[in-house]
């Protein structure tokens, strides 16, 4: 009677276990249903999904951010960028689903400008073809417009375009690089349990991909940053299962799910954050303050607020330190004029004041990225040393162009470089080491620029004092 009973409550059991597993999978088909439309009455539905929307990005509010810095400085900053190729460098390709990396890093670095808005104007130079055609047109006298045009007095009107060149906008800088890094499964992890055939699994995988962009000054072809960026990309994969016989009767039913982060939206996001850190780097704008509030939520959660921008710091005066030795070559003179490690802010260092207001001023300008004394600049230096030989004081700035634009360390140290040669001249000319001071100069972390006007920036003002 016993056994009866127990048979019938495990054949109970079975039944409804069937009845559990049918309703599921109707319930799982019902969910799964895409909603169609019918365009045509001839033909079958189709499946219409999401609407078409912009392609938005976690730096959406970085961008914005550093438009309205450039718009809001004194001088509000306009520059013209060009790209050029920004290319897969993996060479990961796989011959069922082709390229692992999108080939289009160009079109993303396009993208991303673009969000500047009218702070950043973008010159084409990524794919020419069909305005080099019609310049080629234009040449042949073959493009025309449908109207007629005077070429020269007293002759009749021609149906060609004429074009007399000076139509296509020179481009300051322009932007190149590429896709370089795809690292597949850098780690993963997870578990899989089961106890009597009834158990779930967890599995959790990371990968990594890198991208390395420098933007270029057009004229004189001088890279003046580059950037190396990556991002972590993850995935995981979740499920529960169940495999048992009850009596003659087999039930077999696994539920999960796999998502990933998109790969290439993580590339796009990656070339975002360079754009911008090129962007800023080019115009004097720190672009980080407006990256870090998104990009490192718990500093913003610690913090209470996320920092707004605002246009390059004052100067922070360095003060020279004149031991009054030199050994001739300006190197020991060097060491008596600079304090590495100084970061006192305030105006002027105090005792150099006075000097400002006396003596004449120079401009000694420098070439971009060099500390090199051009023949132009050395005459000056010598009109500096005579002057200075008959006791005035000589004040004297020391400039370069204001597309130059290094890390604030990079920066410092070939600005220490660029006074040495200056001094070096000096005190080979007779003046003594102990005479040159150094009124200000930017302190180790100001990354700002100081534009004197005429494409020019201050990068240290020094004095010969009496």
């Amino acid at each position: 009677m016993q056994w009866s009973v127990q048979l019938r409550s495990c054949i109970l059991l079975v039944e409804n276990f069937k009845r559990l597993a049918l309703w599921s999978i109707l319930g799982l088909a019902g969910c799964t249903s895409l909603p169609s439309e019918k365009i045509v009455p001839q033909e079958d539905p189709v499946i219409i999904g999401s609407p078409v929307r912009r392609n938005f990005t976690p730096l959406e509010p970085a961008f914005a951010c550093v438009a309205n810095a450039l718009r809001e400085k004194s001088k509000p900053v306009v520059v013209s960028i060009a790209v050029g190729d920004v290319k897969d460098y993996t060479g990961k390709y796989s011959q069922t689903e082709g390229n692992a990396i999108t080939q289009g890093g160009a079109l993303m670095v396009y993208s991303a400008l673009g969000k500047l808005g009218n702070m950043v104007e973008i010159r084409e130079r990524f794919d020419t073809r069909i305005a080099e055609l019609e310049l080629a047109y234009a040449d042949r006298r073959q493009l025309g417009d449908g109207q007629l045009h005077a070429i020269e007095a007293g002759k009749p009107p021609v149906p060609w375009v004429p074009y007399f060149g000076g139509t296509i906008l020179r481009s300051q800088y322009y932007i190149v690089g590429g896709i370089t890094e795809v690292n597949y499964n850098i780690q993963s992890g997870g578990f899989d349990a089961a106890v009597s055939n009834v158990g779930g699994k967890r599995r959790t995988f990371t990968m990594n991909i890198g991208v390395d962009l420098r933007i270029i000054d057009t004229r004189s072809l001088v890279v003046l940053k580059t950037v190396s960026m990556q991002k972590q990309i993850k995935g995981e994969e979740v499920g529960v299962g169940i495999y048992r016989f009850f009596g003659n009767e087999l039930l077999d039913l696994n539920v999960g799910g796999k998502s990933q982060e998109p790969l290439q939206l993580g590339v796009r996001t990656t070339i975002e954050q360079s754009v911008l850190e090129l962007v800023g780097a080019i115009t004097g704008v720190d672009a980080n303050v407006c990256i870090d509030p998104i990009m490192e939520p718990k500093r913003v959660a610690r913090d209470g607020q996320i920092p707004s921008v605002a246009g390059p710091a004052q100067p922070l005066p360095v003060q020279g330190k004149a031991n009054g030795k030199g050994n001739g070559n300006g190197n020991g003179n060097l060491t008596a004029l600079i304090d590495p490690s100084s970061t006192q802010s305030g105006g002027l260092v105090p005792q150099n004041r006075s000097l400002v207001a006396q003596g004449a001023g120079y401009e000694l300008q420098f070439v971009t990225a060099t500390a090199d004394i051009s023949p132009q600049t050395r005459s000056q230096i010598e009109k500096m040393a005579a002057e200075a030989s008959q006791g005035k004081v000589v004040n004297y700035k020391l400039l370069s162009r204001d597309t130059e634009n290094f890390p604030p360390l990079q920066r410092r140290e070939l600005t220490s470089e660029r006074i040495n040669a200056v001094s070096n001249i000096l005190t080979s000319l007779g003046v003594s080491a102990s005479r040159i001071k150094v009124l200000w100069r930017p302190d180790p972390t100001d990354a700002g620029i100081r534009r004197e006007g005429g494409g020019t920036q201050l990068i240290a003002s020094l004095a010969i004092e009496p």
